[in-house]
């Protein structure tokens, strides 16, 4: 018989989707003329190519759109200066939340972009869907952009994460007014 002795803890934290009591927040409308959009990647594994097929997709359907690519650490805020960059396109398009921390900054990152005038559409997996939209529900942003991408993203090939984003660009498409 073996023994294993634990010390346990008793901690008080913080409930990331307590009651809201702040503010409203007010989206901002997607324009009805976009020649810039954001791609911002967090860097989660193949949040790149979730990203880089929504950019083919969407650069073969709109000519003369630029692309400005952003990133930032996974399971992090961004920083002012990563923020500063993503908000330079008219629309920001933000990957990947497929987990608790990645999906709260995915969102509370969002919600920053938002709070600066501009309009996003946050990529989450449909694991964690649910959870990213109590989270902007409890931050203010009820009507926020989320959309879900079949889980799992993470550890699969490159063909078979394509293929799940060819699954959600109509949904994209249609948010951004391209036809």
């Amino acid at each position: 018989m073996v023994f294993v002795k634990v010390n346990v803890t008793e901690r008080e934290v913080m409930d990331p989707l307590a009651d809201f009591g702040g503010e409203k927040i007010d989206l901002n409308e997607i324009p009805s003329e976009i020649s810039k959009i954001s791609l911002f990647n967090n860097t989660k594994p193949n949040a790149d190519v979730i990203l880089e097929t929504i950019e083919s997709q969407l650069v073969g359907m709109h000519q003369g759109l630029e692309i400005i690519h952003s990133q930032k650490p996974a399971g992090a805020g961004a920083t002012p200066q990563e923020l500063q960059k993503a908000a330079q396109g008219d629309v920001s398009i933000l990957a990947l939340g497929d987990c608790g921390s990645c999906t709260t900054w995915v969102i509370l990152d969002a919600i920053r972009l938002e709070k600066e005038g501009v309009p996003t559409i946050s990529i989450c997996s449909h694991k964690f869907a649910p959870f990213a939209r109590t989270l902007a529900q409890s931050h203010g942003a009820e009507s926020l952009r989320i959309l879900e991408v079949e889980h799992p993203i993470a550890g699969r090939k490159r063909d078979e994460v394509v293929e799940k984003t060819l699954k959600i660009f109509p949904n994209i498409k249609e948010i951004l007014n391209i036809s």
